[in-house]
């Protein structure tokens, strides 16, 4: 997993809608939290977006943004960010290039592990989590994220 301090590594993934998308472009208006998890419509998986949509308010708020990544299509995300009104960006990393640039491969390769990070305007990473079963501790993290939103600018 990529260290706190270093710079975020640039990428450009389709979105749910099948446009695509670069790190940079979430990075315009101010910083991200940049979440990975293994797969939608998973009961962990499903929890943690519905904890993240239910915060979304107080995140616009503090000036932060949300990009979900994992390896299912556009089609897929399409789904599961209408059935959950997922407010939103969900990002498609089918070959798992990104997972592997930001070090959240499951073990053995396999699978995407769960982890968030909060990049800056810079694209420095100022936070991260690993918490691949603790999906409480993602939402505890966009948490602090929201303390310190401002000052991550």
């Amino acid at each position: 997993m990529l260290a706190i301090g270093t710079r975020a590594p640039d990428f450009t993934l389709p979105d749910q809608q099948d446009r695509a998308v670069a790190l940079l472009h979430l990075l315009g208006p101010g910083p991200l939290i940049l979440y990975f998890y293994p797969a939608d419509f998973t009961a962990g998986c499903t929890r943690e977006a519905c904890q993240i949509r239910d915060l979304y308010p107080q995140i616009e708020s503090a000036g932060l943004r949300v990009a979900g990544v994992s390896p299912q299509s556009p089609a897929s995300h399409r789904a599961f960010s209408e059935k959950y009104h997922l407010p939103f960006t969900l990002l498609a990393d089918e070959e798992r290039s990104v997972a592997d640039l930001y070090g959240v491969r499951g073990p053995f390769g396999l699978g995407v592990r769960r982890a968030t990070f909060l990049i800056d305007s810079t694209g420095i990473i100022r936070d991260a989590v690993r918490a691949d079963l603790r999906i409480a501790a993602h939402a505890r993290f966009v948490r602090k994220a929201l303390a310190s939103g401002r000052t991550a600018q």
